[in-house]
Order: C-alpha cells, then structure tokens, then sequence
C-alpha cells in the first residue's frame, strides 16, 4: 500500500476552511483531509503508484479551481 500526505499552509484558517469546504464533495472515499488551524492536509493511498499519481493530480487540479473560485493566490 502507498500513501500520500499533502500539506498546504494557507494565510489564514477561515481560507483553508473554505478550500476543504469545496473539495469535500470531489473527495468522498478517495482523499481524506484534516484541518490543522490554517495547515489542510490530505491523506490518499492505493495499491499503486499510477493511481496514486492519478488521484493526486487529480486533487491538485480540484485545489487550484477551488483556490482561483475563492480568490486565494498561493505561491511557492
């Protein structure tokens, strides 16, 4: 089994809130996620790593819409 744990520390935990709030429905039963104050982490696994990628490209393409919806511009 492989995992995957994803972290993103956003400006402030009303901003985090919202993206977890958005992404909730797209991850039911594939990505669990927590928050952590102003920190959202996401926890995914699988019994392969194509899917795992899959899964996590995926979430990450759901965050950015999510993210640009509400107006957040994250950096690097």
């Amino acid at each position: 089994m492989l995992l995957l744990e994803l972290e993103i520390d956003y400006p402030d935990e009303s901003v985090a809130e919202s993206v977890m709030d958005a992404l909730g429905p797209d991850n039911m039963g594939y990505v669990e996620s927590e928050l952590r104050g102003s920190i959202l982490v996401f926890r995914m696994s699988s019994d392969g790593a194509g899917t795992l990628r899959n899964t996590a490209d995926d979430l990450l393409a759901c965050i950015k819409a999510a993210e640009e919806s509400i107006g957040v511009a994250c950096s690097d």
